[in-house]
């Protein structure tokens, strides 16, 4: 049985990320979803057991996914789980050229664990966490690019993006 681990902040999961999982269990044994309990270069948006929740409902349907958190190295947890894969999502050139650098890190550290980058299909190629928190900022409405759950939550903060429309009262 070959185990392999998809590590990311999942700040928050996005449909890229759910076609990414999926792609990789269509291809492993067994993929564990490594959820950043508290990343060291940045603050989460949302606290990590609703990131944890948001990846469960959203990958409900897969069978051979497990959605776990760490707060060691990704090697570490790859061992902890018996991994011999590190799936790395790519979407553009500039990930690439992040995701080799912690490649040859990882290899370093841990040279029986391989890395396997998985493109992201087309069309979500473009989405990122980042940009769909800019989007929900700014009162854009985020459906398609993040599982329901998620954006029901990004409504609830920011509101519905319809002019006028009201957003939370911590606003």
């Amino acid at each position: 049985m070959i185990t392999a681990i998809y590590p990311g902040t999942y700040d928050p999961v996005t449909n890229g990320h759910v076609d990414v999982i999926s792609r990789a269990a269509g291809i492993f044994d067994r993929v564990v979803v490594g959820v950043v309990g508290s990343p060291a270069h940045k603050q989460p948006m949302f606290p990590v057991d609703e990131r944890v929740e948001f990846l469960r409902e959203a990958l409900a349907g897969i069978e051979n996914v497990e959605v776990d958190v760490f707060k060691e190295l990704v090697v570490e947890f790859a061992r902890r789980w018996d991994a011999k894969v590190i799936v790395k999502g790519l979407r553009v050139i500039s990930d690439f050229e992040w995701e080799f650098q912690m490649n040859q890190l990882n290899r370093t550290l841990a040279p029986e664990i391989e890395t396997v980058y998985v493109m992201a299909s087309p069309e979500v190629s473009f989405v990122s966490s980042s940009g769909v928190k800019e989007i929900a900022a700014y009162g854009g409405g985020v459906e398609g690019l993040v599982p329901e759950a998620v954006a029901r939550r990004l409504r609830e903060m920011y509101g519905d993006g319809r002019p006028g429309a009201p957003v939370s009262p911590s606003e």
